[in-house]
């Protein structure tokens, strides 16, 4: 296993995390559901056992199992070969009180005595207000100050913009993005890391591999695979792409069967920085040149359509929907969709295409000028209701 240190933090952390989103389902459960505890117990201490020191799980994930199912997973003396990250749900959080509270819920869950990373979940534009009114900074330094939490960090879903201001309002360990590949402009982005980098910020990548979408066996790749000065699975590009950047500290990978503990075990051994060729980086980019031309509907998601008075996410209804085309992933993007889009995140506003109901006033702040009413028909249509 290799190794890398966060700027501030003096710890060595290995380049693979293990994300406890996608533990093993049990028994006629949907992914996401309840866990096959025993399977993902091996899983998890399997990783332990080969190098992987790095453990990232949440309060929400599998229903609010998942957490419980870590602590478990990480007694038998697990739990001191690891640093935990755990994160506060930004989204709950109604008062000061309610961040101790659910600190204080999250260490009976995974049974210690502290986390050693502690993130705000998901950071956005509304849920870093909401938070910094409330006192977010002086609940940090006090869980910090009694032993609670020994670093704080961050997890980051919203813009550039959001992503410098968070950045520059606390000391934090590490943020943590979406990055891979395909989103080098998405979200933070490169810019963010890069940004993030320049002020001693660690770099965790969470959706290396876009939950799965870019290890996928798409026929429109097979070739440029094969005709590649290194033969490497669509899983292992993808892999090996985030880790050429140096600013990366650790890829996190939601492994939920041990032949993708293993397959990813051997490719974080080559995770080097600056490792790849220019013929190599040449293969990925051309892997991006011909998933960006199969997507159906050409929204950049710079949310000037937004917001919608019935609620309607149009251009996470658009990301769905070319997700479903460009990976060849109908079953997975359908998944999603239903999932995202229930209102979970939104204050209980679901916001499908199907609650579209044609008035047009999208259409008039779009700057693109798409026919985003015929869009989200498709997308309805596609869907479903």
């Amino acid at each position: 296993m290799l190794y890398r240190k966060f700027p501030r933090c003096r710890h060595n952390i290995s380049v693979l995390g293990f994300g406890c989103m996608r533990l093993p389902p049990a028994a006629g459960e949907q992914a996401g559901g309840k866990v096959d505890e025993q399977k993902a117990t091996a899983l998890i201490r399997a990783a332990i056992d080969s190098g992987v020191n790095y453990v990232d799980t949440a309060y929400p994930y599998h229903n609010g199992e998942g957490e419980v199912v870590v602590g478990r997973a990480l007694g038998d003396g697990y739990r001191d070969r690891v640093f935990l990250a755990t994160k506060l749900p930004s989204w709950l959080v109604t008062s000061r009180e309610d961040m101790d509270r659910y600190l204080d819920e999250q260490l009976a869950r995974l049974a210690t005595d502290h986390i050693d990373f502690y993130l705000l979940h998901g950071l956005g534009a509304e849920t870093w207000e909401n938070l910094s009114r409330l006192g977010v900074l002086e609940f940090l330094d006090r869980a910090r100050a009694d032993g609670r939490i020994r670093y704080p960090a961050f997890s980051f879903h919203d813009q550039f913009p959001v992503f410098k201001e968070i950045v520059d309002a606390y000391e934090w360990t590490f943020a943590q993005i979406q990055y891979n590949y395909m989103d080098e402009q998405f979200q933070a982005g490169t810019q963010g890391l890069k940004y993030a980098a320049e002020r001693d910020l660690g770099i965790v990548v969470m959706e290396p591999l876009r939950g799965g979408l870019l290890s996928g066996d798409v026929p429109a790749i097979h070739q440029h695979i094969l005709d590649a000065p290194v033969r490497r699975t669509p899983s292992e590009w993808g892999l090996r792409w985030v880790w050429n950047h140096p600013e990366v500290t650790v890829v996190l990978s939601g492994m939920s069967a041990m032949e993708q503990v293993k397959e990813n075990l051997a490719c974080a051994a080559q995770g080097l920085p600056n490792s790849l060729s220019s013929e190599e980086l040449a293969v990925v980019e051309t892997m991006r040149d011909t998933f960006a031309s199969r997507m159906k509907i050409p929204c950049t998601s710079c949310r000037y359509c937004m917001p919608c008075e019935n609620g309607v996410d149009i251009p996470q209804c658009f990301m769905y929907y070319n997700q479903a085309y460009t990976y060849d992933a109908r079953e997975k993007a359908t998944g999603v969709y239903l999932w995202a889009l229930n209102g979970s995140f939104s204050g209980g506003i679901p916001g499908y295409a199907s609650a579209c109901v044609q008035c047009g006033e999208c259409e008039e702040k779009c700057p693109q000028h798409f026919p985003i009413r015929e869009y989200l028909q498709d997308v309805r249509e596609f869907f479903g209701k």
